[in-house]
């Protein structure tokens, strides 16, 4: 056995689609490609939007495809005080800071600038409430933001993050001017994306993340992250995307139906083609298995 670990880490606002069963396919490969361990992590940090049963439905649907867990199910809702410890870490060190803006706050700096950014339907933050601009200068907190460039002075790391990708190849992104200090904790008291998922894979050990590539753009943030708080870098592989008929990529915002697992090895063959592997018969744990020996050329990851 390597000591390669991976995960699936699915957000249980509705079913497993088939881009996101692509992604489950994909990691599930991997890491049996590694000699490597498999977990699946729930990310139902965003409680509000998850409804009931939606997390056990997603494991059962898992099941079907043969893709089960190698160790216990971590869920994000359950791991409020690990995650307020890492943002407590942040704090002492004076990189992440109180901000009291709303959206038409930030809007209105931007524009007062001249700058009016949007990026993926998101604002870049002007850092209107960073330290080093006054701070709250009076609002009430809302949110606790990253402070980059308080990291990257301290730790003398580049304005360019450069990180590479096992499928899309050499990646950078100057999070400073193309994002900006980002959330930490939202003004609704609800962790961020960003800070749980670093924590969770660094407390699990986690060495390679597979996952769609409509997440790749959340990469250089969390490697910012991983420095900031000691953790070691994973190797990451985004794999490619699935599109409905009008184009836009398969997600649960967009309405995308829950895959059809009424014959788990069709819907398992569907995902297979996207990632370059031969269609397969027989049972399903017999086409996991050719599937596994493809991934491990096709990806240059044999053990």
């Amino acid at each position: 056995m390597s000591g390669y670990r991976g995960r699936f880490a699915p957000s249980p606002t509705g079913l497993l689609h088939a881009g996101s069963l692509v992604a489950a396919l994909a990691s599930w490969l991997d890491a049996r490609a590694h000699g490597g361990r498999w977990l699946v992590r729930i990310e139902d940090v965003d409680l509000p939007r998850c409804p009931p049963g939606a997390a056990d439905e997603i494991l059962r649907q898992l099941a079907a495809c043969g893709l089960v867990s190698d160790e216990p199910v971590l869920r994000q809702s359950e791991r409020g005080t690990v995650y307020q410890a890492a943002l407590d870490r942040l704090i002492e060190q004076g990189w992440a800071y109180p901000c009291g803006c709303t959206r038409k706050d930030i809007a209105q700096a931007l524009a007062a600038r001249g700058d009016p950014r949007e990026r993926h339907g998101e604002l870049v933050y002007p850092g209107s409430c960073r330290p080093s601009n006054g701070g709250l200068k009076g609002r009430l907190a809302r949110a606790w933001r990253f402070d980059i460039a308080a990291v990257a002075t301290a730790l003398g790391l580049p304005s360019i993050t450069h990180w590479n990708d096992r499928r899309l190849g050499a990646q950078q992104q100057e999070v400073a001017m193309e994002v900006g200090d980002f959330v930490l904790r939202r003004a609704d008291g609800l962790w961020a994306y960003q800070l749980a998922v670093v924590v969770d894979d660094a407390e699990q050990g986690i060495t390679d993340v597979v996952r769609g590539e409509d997440l790749a753009d959340n990469s250089a943030r969390q490697i910012l992250l991983q420095q900031a708080l000691g953790y070691p870098r994973p190797r990451y592989l985004h794999t490619p995307l699935v599109c409905g008929a009008n184009g836009e990529k398969l997600s649960k915002q967009n309405g995308a139906a829950a895959v059809d697992l009424s014959d788990p090895l069709a819907a398992l063959n569907a995902a297979a083609a996207l990632l370059g592997l031969a269609q397969q018969g027989g049972s399903v744990m017999q086409a996991l298995d050719c599937w596994t020996r493809q991934w491990a050329t096709l990806y240059n990851s044999a053990p």
